[in-house]
């Protein structure tokens, strides 16, 4: 089993990344450098402008240290990609079946289906934590809302159905999220998921969360040999990483959705660390990043029970976990993918 490796997230603007030796160096304008061994390091995400050298992008390629550079708000820029991975065979494989509608469906289902019950999830864990604090009847109307989707997901017989049912369990879920701040609502309102760009504090701390994990799931299936831009759900479009997409929508329930209200509630973050921009978009300022980083990071080291391999992981090996049961899948070891259920 892969071992959950460090990532370093620079997130000071004035920094500038270089290699000596083997060694990742983070140098500021005031001549500080924070020096850190290559070995230690599974990936490297920037917020920084000066950027990275190009000795440590090649360094980071050949050893398989994955490599991203986002904007302040989470919005992807870049990321260094080293020698493709993995069986020609399993590309050509997800080639055909991203193709095929009838054998991507299946894949596709699977993904959905997990989505929206680890939604229901988060709803009832709101209900059996919190019952005299949240809406009760507004939320066990949503949630079973959800449970009686499942089945007409299960069943869907074309991508359009599929999709479809999709938006409408989103739609229900998002309708009843901001119910489930119970501290802070007047900093935190939330009515429906908005984004590029995201309108309120909430959204903002959203689509941080949901930019870390897509980066982290793309790398994930790179790592096993796997094409990130070509999915089964998600339409293919230029620049678009589709399948990461696919894989994390069974996942973001319990990683993203679930760490953005913890730490709402437990006054971990505050309203005052956003700003309204001109355009109308809300951004989080450096304190406020750095505490969610540092809460994702924790989030991701805790244990748990991996429903189908029966094995206890951290959470921040799931991506990769997916992505392996993904492409065992393909390759035919599978009968199908089983997605991540969350208990």
């Amino acid at each position: 089993m892969k071992k959950l490796g460090n990532v370093l997230y620079v997130t000071t603007p004035e920094a500038y990344l270089s290699l000596e030796g083997e060694t990742v160096v983070v140098k500021k304008e005031e001549g500080r450098a924070l020096k850190l061994p290559l070995h230690n390091l599974e990936a490297i995400v920037c917020f920084n402008y000066p950027g990275v050298s190009p000795s440590l992008m090649g360094a980071c390629a050949a050893r398989g240290i994955g490599l991203t550079f986002l904007r302040p708000s989470g919005r992807f820029l870049a990321r260094v990609v080293g020698p493709v991975k993995g069986n020609l065979l399993l590309r050509k494989k997800q080639y055909q079946v991203a193709a095929d509608e009838a054998a991507r469906l299946p894949i596709a289902v699977s993904c959905v289906l997990a989505k929206i019950a680890n939604s229901r999830v988060v709803i009832e864990r709101a209900l059996r934590d919190h019952p005299m604090l949240v809406d009760t009847q507004a939320l066990r109307e949503a949630s079973a809302f959800l449970k009686a989707s499942l089945p007409a997901v299960r069943d869907a017989d074309s991508m359009e159905t599929l999709r479809g049912l999709e938006g409408s369990a989103a739609k229900q879920y998002f309708r009843v999220f901001g119910k489930l701040v119970l501290k802070q609502k007047e900093d935190f309102p939330f009515k429906e998921r908005n984004r590029r760009p995201p309108r309120d504090n909430l959204n903002a701390l959203l689509s941080f969360l949901y930019s870390l994990l897509t980066y982290e799931v793309a790398s994930a299936l790179e790592g096993v040999g796997l094409d990130p831009q070509v999915g089964f759900l998600h339409a293919d479009r230029p620049g678009r990483p589709s399948l990461a997409l696919d894989l994390m929508e069974e996942l973001r329930p319990m990683l993203a959705d679930r760490l953005a209200l913890t730490l709402i509630n437990r006054r971990q973050i505050k309203g005052s660390g956003f700003t309204r921009k001109e355009s109308g978009g809300v951004l989080m300022d450096d304190d406020t990043r750095k505490k969610v980083i540092t809460a994702w990071q924790e989030r991701k080291r805790e244990q748990i029970m991996h429903p189908f391999m029966k094995e206890r992981i951290p959470i921040g090996l799931l991506p990769h976990v997916q992505a392996q049961l993904l492409a065992r899948h393909l390759r035919g070891d599978l009968d199908a993918y089983p997605p991540f259920f969350w208990n």
